[in-house]
């Protein structure tokens, strides 16, 4: 059976790599982007089968890259769980409301960064 392949976009590396070990670990297969416009390109090229989507990055912020995904008929389908550290009330909605399928605050705790991953591959309940 093929891994699934995880593509993260986050431009701080210690998270990135973070991110990318302890998915690693759990046998996914991962691609990395270290911008918005770079995660964008990857995503529509690569077509991974989740993105794991740092919010506040500099040029395009991961809420208009999410935007910019689900427009995209190539990338409109794939899972998007965003991660940041923006916890003030309401950013969790404004989060969602972009696109994003699931959310994870910073810092990136194993076990919710795990099951956020694990929701995402389950399908709709349509």
């Amino acid at each position: 059976m093929k891994s699934k392949v995880i593509l993260i976009i986050e431009d701080n590396e210690k998270n990135l790599r973070l991110v990318h070990d302890i998915l690693e670990s759990q046998g996914y297969r991962v691609i990395q982007a270290r911008s918005g416009k770079e995660g964008i390109e990857t995503a529509r090229e690569q077509r991974p089968d989740l993105i794991i989507m740092d919010i506040q990055m500099p040029g395009i912020d991961g809420i208009t890259a999410t935007r910019i995904l689900k427009q995209d008929e190539r990338t409109c389908n794939i899972p998007v769980i965003a991660l940041t550290a923006m916890a003030m009330k309401g950013d969790r909605d404004r989060i969602l409301q972009a696109g994003c399928d699931g959310y994870l605050p910073k810092p990136v705790r194993f076990d919710a960064l795990l099951e956020a991953v694990e929701n995402g591959f389950k399908p709709d309940k349509d």
